[in-house]
């Protein structure tokens, strides 16, 4: 019993384990101790952020590298038996092969980005972290009205990006364009509620449009698109109950509900100010009595 224990304890395999799993703890504690400091050095949150995921992607391949170096004498004998189990692992792990996959599409291929609103695998939300195998994202909206975030943290495969459109909504354009709809009264003045909601478009999302102009222009040289107006625009419809204007303006994604709000109040403070000369128009029904029926019975012959 003595003589196998010392067999294994000077077989070269086994030391070779310990010396792997003992590089391994040190990098690890390496690499805790450098996210730490480069986390409490660096200001800048974005900058902090991505120096945090490299120094752990370096750990990740010195870690390859470390056991490729100690192991490298085993595997040269072991070739045809670990193409064999590589095989039946990517069989298995193709999931985890595609997230992987997904990551480096993601890292390279300008999808999305760290705060990059977006809607990926039927979620909608920020983006919060982008690992090796999911996309962590506050969701904004669902049981929650508006584009407020409900406090629920999903996390997406990353082999999404292969499967569903990744829709993003402050990538190159980091505005939207948002309608409201003000249903005025037949016999309004329609050229002066035109004229308000111009003047109200133009205090709430004026700010805007220059630096929405300007970035669009950047969009019109990267991309095959063309050249429109970033102005709010009001355009008339006349339907069976009122007079439909549509207000359409660009504004910044994540402040749409706030100017939505904003829209209206201004709205409806200047139809006030006209003094019935415009009025917001409303669906009312009529509802008629049910005439009286007189039924005469003739006595039967």
């Amino acid at each position: 019993m003595e003589e196998q224990v010392k067999t294994i304890l000077f077989d070269p395999l086994v030391g070779k384990i310990v010396t792997a799993l003992l590089l391994l703890v040190l990098l690890k504690v390496i690499i805790s101790f450098s996210q730490r400091l480069l986390a409490n050095r660096i200001q800048n949150k974005e900058a902090r952020y991505s120096l945090r995921k490299f120094v752990g992607f370096f750990g990740y391949i010195l870690a390859i590298l470390l056991l490729t170096a100690i192991f490298s004498d085993q595997m040269r004998g072991m070739t045809v038996a670990l193409g064999v189990t590589g095989a039946g692992i990517a069989f298995a792990l193709q999931e985890v092969i595609a997230s992987i996959a997904g990551w480096i599409a993601v890292s390279f291929g300008q999808f999305y980005r760290i705060g990059d609103r977006v809607q990926l695998g039927g979620i909608k939300g920020d983006v919060m972290d982008i690992g090796m195998l999911r996309t962590t994202i506050m969701e904004v909206g669902d049981w929650v009205r508006g584009d407020a975030y409900n406090g629920r943290i999903v996390r997406v495969a990353n082999s999404f990006v292969f499967k569903e459109p990744v829709f993003n909504y402050s990538a190159d354009f980091p505005f939207v364009w948002d309608e409201i709809s003000v249903p005025v009264k037949y016999g309004s003045d329609y050229r002066q509620a035109r004229k308000i909601l111009e003047e109200v478009a133009l205090e709430a999302v004026g700010s805007y449009i220059p630096f929405a102009r300007d970035t669009w222009r950047e969009m019109v040289k990267k991309y095959m698109i063309e050249e429109i107006s970033v102005e709010p625009g009001v355009f008339l419809q006349a339907n069976d109950n009122w007079a439909e204007f549509t207000l359409r303006y660009v504004v910044d994604l994540k402040k749409r509900r706030a100017v939505k709000d904003r829209l209206f109040t201004r709205i409806l403070e200047e139809f006030d100010a006209t003094a019935g000369k415009v009025s917001l128009a409303s669906a009312t029904f009529h509802l008629v009595e049910t005439p009286v029926i007189d039924v005469r019975l003739r006595p039967a012959p």
